[in-house]
This record gives C-alpha cells, sequence and structure tokens, in this order.
C-alpha cells in the first residue's frame, strides 16, 4: 500500500518537473559510468601489462654471467665467469628447488636464406625446456625442439611468427621449408603462435630462430653460454633457488656468494610484484575520481530532494494533520531518492557495458587492453551507488518528518 502511494507521488513529480528530473538522473548516469569504465579500463591495462610481460616468459629468471667484483680467497676481483651446458646439468642436479633450466648461446646477425630472399636474424641455441620457459609456443602442426633434435645434433629449426612471414609471405604454411643458416641446410620444424611481448634481453622472439644448442655448438663452435633460464618449482621460494645457483656456481668457479656482479639476474617475478602494486595503486586513484564524479551526482541528489521538499511542505503538513506518521514521510522521500539513485545507475552500468563491449572493434588492445567490468568493479560502484541514495535522500526526508503540521500548512 505504501509502495504504491510512493509511487504515485513520484510519477506525479516527474509529470511536474521533467527537466529537473532528467537533469538530476543525468549527474548520476554520468557518476555511474565514470566510476564503471575507470576501473574497467584500469582493470583490462594491468590484465594487458601482465600478458605482454608472461610474453618473456612465465616467472624465469635469466641469468648471465659477468666480472667478480670482489677478491675471494686470494683471487682478484675482476676475473670473468664462463659458464657451459655442464653447468645446467650440476644446477639442475644440485639445486633441488629447479624445475626447468635451460641454456642458451647466441649468435647475433647470422644470414638466413629462403630461395633469393637473404635476412639477418638472431639464432639462438638451447635446449627442450627453453621453449616452454619462454612461452615460445608452437603453431599446428609444427613444434619446438625435442631431445632427439639434441642427441643427433639435427639441423632444425623453430622460427618466430614475423620471421615466418618476411621469409615465406603471410598466409604460407613454412612447416618443413628449407632455409639455410650461415650456409647451413636447416628444415623448419616449427613457427611460434603469435604473442604480445613488452620486454626482452636479446631482441623479440617473433624474429628470432631457434636450433638445439648441440647443433649450434657443433656449427659455432662456441664453448660458454651466453645466459641461463630457469623456473622454479615454487614461486614463493624463487629468492631461495637463487641464492642456491649463485652459491653452487661459486663454489665451483671460486667467487665470493655474495657478490651480485659474478652471475647477474633478471628474476621477472620482481616485475609481476611491482605491477600488481602498482596498479592496485592506480585502480584504487581511478575509483576515488570516479567516485568523487558520482558524489557529485548525489549532492544534486540531495540539493533537488531539499527543493521538493520546500516545494511540498504544505502537502506534508496536510499529511501529517490527517494522520500520516513520521515513518511516511521519511518513507515517501527515501524511495524516491532511491528511486532516482537505482534508474541512473543502471542506465550508467548499461551505458559502460555498451562501451567494454563494442571497444574491442576499434583495434586498440594491444595497447591498452580490453576493459572488462568484474564481479568486484560492479560491487563497488553498486555499494558507492547505494551510499550515495540512503545519504542523499535521508537528510532531506529526515527535514520533511521533522516539520509540524501547524507551521508546515502556514508556509
Amino acid at each position: 500500500m505504501y509502495l504504491r502511494n510512493y509511487l504515485r507521488q513520484f510519477l506525479r513529480d516527474v509529470r511536474a518537473q521533467k527537466l529537473r528530473l532528467f537533469l538530476t538522473v543525468f549527474g548520476l548516469v554520468w557518476g555511474t559510468a565514470a566510476v564503471t569504465l575507470m576501473l574497467a579500463f584500469g582493470e583490462g591495462l594491468h590484465r594487458q601489462v601482465l600478458v605482454a610481460q608472461k610474453g618473456l616468459g612465465d616467472a624465469i629468471v635469466i641469468a648471465w654471467p659477468s666480472r667478480t667484483s670482489k677478491p675471494w680467497q686470494g683471487l682478484p676481483r675482476g676475473r670473468r665467469i664462463q659458464l657451459t651446458d655442464e653447468d645446467v646439468i650440476l644446477l639442475r642436479n644440485e639445486v633441488e628447488g629447479i624445475r626447468n633450466i635451460s641454456e642458451e648461446y647466441a649468435q647475433d646477425g647470422a644470414r638466413i636464406t629462403y630461395g633469393k630472399k637473404a635476412l639477418s636474424v638472431d639464432v639462438s641455441g638451447s635446449n627442450v625446456e627453453f621453449g616452454a620457459m619462454r612461452s615460445m609456443n608452437p603453431q599446428e602442426g609444427g613444434r619446438y625442439l625435442n631431445q632427439l633434435d639434441l642427441d643427433e645434433r639435427r639441423r632444425v629449426v623453430f622460427i618466430g611468427d614475423q620471421l615466418a612471414i618476411d621469409l615465406f609471405g603471410e598466409g604460407v604454411d613454412a612447416v618443413g621449408e628449407q632455409v639455410r643458416i650461415d650456409g647451413s641446410p636447416f628444415t623448419v620444424i616449427g613457427v611460434m603462435v603469435k604473442k604480445e611481448q613488452d620486454s626482452s634481453y636479446s631482441g623479440r622472439d617473433k624474429d628470432k630462430a631457434m636450433i638445439p644448442s648441440t647443433t649450434f655448438k657443433a656449427m659455432y663452435g662456441s664453448k660458454y653460454i651466453e645466459n641461463l633460464i630457469f623456473q622454479a618449482r615454487d614461486v614463493q621460494k624463487i629468492e631461495s633457488v637463487k641464492k642456491a645457483v649463485i652459491a653452487t656456481a661459486a663454489s665451483k668457479y671460486r667467487f665470493d656468494p655474495t657478490d651480485e656482479e659474478a652471475i647477474q639476474m633478471w628474476d621477472t617475478t620482481e616485475g609481476t610484484k611491482f605491477l600488481d602494486t602498482f596498479f592496485l595503486a592506480f585502480r584504487g586513484f581511478l575509483g576515488i575520481v570516479g567516485a568523487l564524479t558520482l558524489v557529485v551526482g548525489g549532492i544534486g541528489v540531495s540539493n533537488i530532494m531539499n527543493v521538493v521538499v520546500e516545494e511540498r511542505t504544505k502537502e506534508i503538513g496536510i499529511k501529517m494533520a490527517l494522520g500520516a506518521k513520521r515513518r511516511y514521510v521519511i518513507g515517501q522521500f527515501l524511495f524516491e531518492t532511491l528511486l532516482i539513485t537505482v534508474v541512473g545507475g543502471i542506465s550508467g552500468f548499461v551505458i559502460s557495458w555498451s562501451v567494454c563491449a563494442v571497444f574491442p572493434s576499434f583495434g586498440f588492445e594491444e595497447f591498452i587492453g580490453t576493459p572488462r567490468i568484474s564481479f568486484q568493479v560492479a560491487a563497488i560502484t553498486t555499494a558507492i551507488l547505494g551510499a550515495i541514495g540512503l545519504l542523499a535522500g535521508y537528510f532531506p526526508a529526515r527535514t520533511a518528518a521533522n516539520l509540524r503540521p501547524v507551521e508546515a500548512l502556514r508556509m
């Protein structure tokens, strides 16, 4: 009964003050869309940055030998540390926390030819585990290097997706084709699936050629590896694994285990932790800015409801003189405020979802990701809307309920 009366009164006000109601609802629509879209775009950007970062590898550590910076056991500083593939075997056996590990040899500016086409590329030599660690997944019909390739020193090559296009053209199946790398014939066994990659330590993977490390050594006469890549069994224990790797190498090559220059490391998990912290703060900032916009809309609702109370003072006095209770008057104005808030909020959500739905068609996902309205975003926006609706309606409603019938009738 009360709700029917509340709704009837609200509809009468709508017909009498259409423009005022429209402007009030518009403020809430704008505020809701601002909060939702800012948080949605912030989350989309966060996801895109993480995807691009994981293009380098998922929770990997890249290590490269350098020179000692501290004297140790009578040996001077400045000694060059050089690792071999035998050290990979040693670390695999000695460091229990390692899940995957691979050596990496590198030859910059190698010449790769196909027919009359010749390109300068970076060639890397690695083992079987390297591809999975570095997110080098093969396209359908191809594969990455396997153990037989290493054992038999096969002349096979896994190439980046852009290199495949540059050599063979768009849409051509490169698997099985014959190319030459620095004059030696190689068979293409796989092409990498296109991936996002925002960082690298030796060029983008899309332009690289990967061959078995044993083949690389035989072909280029390399003795020492360029890099060492490994993953920990437990990401939470990666620091202890890094220390164990350094300690094992330090014991063999006689350098101070605390010397961070002897073998330098790039731990990609540290970047992920930083990004998570940064984007948490960034989304919080966007949420605050959007919430302030929504609060401005709520203040507008509150002001409008105060005006409504003044306009309907006599009506309120009559109702209270005829026996209307205080809670009825409060309910009337709270109902109207919450109804305006709900209409504005739903409209804002519809606009936000529509923007998120059509945004991928503009082709900007590679740069800023795809905006996503998650349950968390929707819950935060709904909570803010609910609080604004209650606060914006409560104070005008209390003012109306505190009017004395006699005084109200005189106004």
